[in-house]
Parts: structure tokens; sequence; C-alpha cells
């Protein structure tokens, strides 16, 4: 694995960042599958129960790497390099994963946070999905992510137009959860990120697919499963353990069984 996705490890949390600063973390085909990869390995880290993924300060990512995807490319090429389908990869990971946006989060980048479970941004973030500026359409999700999260009216308006929009604009209107100060918002996305961690992970897990299925199903679809999991996590000794710490008035610890 090369250098263009930086891992470091803070059990019980992870951060992962983007390290491609020159072109503004600019997505390729080498960054994505590396990202993919590293997410994948924290996964399957039993001692990881919650992952932050950033940039620095400059730039969640700009985008795709236009120079390098776009420029040649052909409907066959597109085909062929299949980029949107490591974003689907992002998507079915289990474990929590929180985009920590400072500076640009544009195209790509804007689409990559939507994939992650929460977004949270520094007071310098700008997201956009400015892909009708050069003649396409968002790819990876942005059309059908951004209107899950927005509405139609609001996508609309900021897909045919390709505009930015701020971090305090973004929080308004629902795509994000949490506006953080620019000194410290790499630290607070961290914190964030533990205080889930420290909940029991199979409720967690499940909770994250109950709200992820109420936005890509029907009411009655996303009831049945919300009452089946609630049911299914009676059999697990988190539940026990949080019931007897909440009688007893202690502070439970959580094992993930």
């Amino acid at each position: 694995m090369s250098d263009t996705v930086l891992v470091d490890r803070e059990p019980p949390i992870a951060l992962v960042r983007l390290n491609r600063p020159d072109v503004l973390n600019a997505l390729n085909e080498e960054l994505m599958g590396e990202l993919l990869a590293a997410l994948q390995a924290l996964d399957a880290d039993a001692d990881v129960r919650c992952i932050v993924l950033a940039g620095n300060d400059r730039a969640f990512a700009a985008g795709a790497d236009i120079k390098e995807t776009f420029v040649k490319a052909t409907p066959v090429t597109m085909l062929e390099q299949d980029l949107t389908t490591k974003w689907e990869g992002i998507r079915r990971i289990h474990k929590p994963i929180i985009a920590a946006v400072s500076g640009y989060a544009l195209g790509g980048g804007c689409e990559l946070a939507m994939t992650c479970d929460i977004i949270v941004a520094s007071e310098t973030a700008q997201f956009g999905q400015p892909e009708v500026n050069i003649g396409i359409i968002p790819g990876a999700g942005g059309t059908q992510r951004l209107t899950r999260a927005v509405g139609k009216y609001r996508a609309m308006e900021l897909i045919l137009t390709g505009r930015r929009f701020k971090a305090d604009e973004a929080k308004a209107i629902g795509l994000v959860a949490q506006v953080y100060p620019a000194a410290r918002w790499l630290e607070d996305a961290k914190a964030l990120a533990r205080l889930i961690a420290e909940k029991p992970p199979i409720a967690v897990r499940l909770a994250t697919e109950a709200i992820d299925l109420a936005v890509s199903s029907t009411l009655e679809a996303g009831l049945e499963f919300e009452r089946k999991a609630f049911y299914l996590l009676f059999a697990t000794e988190d539940k026990n353990e949080g019931v007897d710490a909440f009688v007893n008035k202690r502070k439970a610890v959580f094992k993930g069984k």
C-alpha cells in the first residue's frame, strides 16, 4: 500500500486520512482502491469500533482527478474502471464511518462524504456537486444521496447550478450533523467517534442498518426490520450489561457480544 491513504489506529477508534495534498486529495483509481482496502481491514479489526475519514485542513477531497480520469475517458474506459463500485464497497462497511470535512468536499469528494454514516464539518468546509459545469452529472451517488439528504428541490438547485455551499448552509439543510471550529475540527470529530465507540457495537450496527433502510425503502419494510432488530438485541450480553448498569447506576462496559 502506498501513502495515498494514511491509517492511524487509536483504539477504540481509527483515523483514515486521504493523502494527495498536491492535488487537494483528488480521487483516482489508486486512492479509491487503497481507501476501500483500509476500511475493510478496519471493519475486520475487533479493536476498532468507529472510523473517522478525513483529508487535511485544506481539502477533504476536491473531486475526481479530472486530468487523470476524464480527459481521455470513453464510456468503455469508464465501464472498465468502474470506480463507483468502490463507493458501494465503502457503503457496505459495517462499522460507523464519520466523514470529517475541512476545506473542499466537491464532486466525488462530496459523494464520498455522503457514503459515510455521519458528516461533520469544520467551519471552513465547502461542499458542492459542480459536475454540470464540465458537461456531466454526479456519477457516484450524488443525485440520489443528496436528494435523500436535503430533498428534491434543494438538490435540484444545488446540482443544476453546481454552486458551492458552506458548512453552515450544509448543516441548515440537513447534510451535516455538526459544524466545529476550524482550530479543532478533527479532534472534535474524533471525540464524537469515541462517544459512539463506547456504545454497544451490535446495537450500533443494527441502528445504522435501520436508519439506512429508512431512506432507501418503504415505511413498512423499515418498521419490520426495526422490530426484528429490537427483539434480536434482547439476546445479547450487551443488553444485559446495559440494563444492569442502568438499574445499579454505574457505567456500562460493552463487549460487542
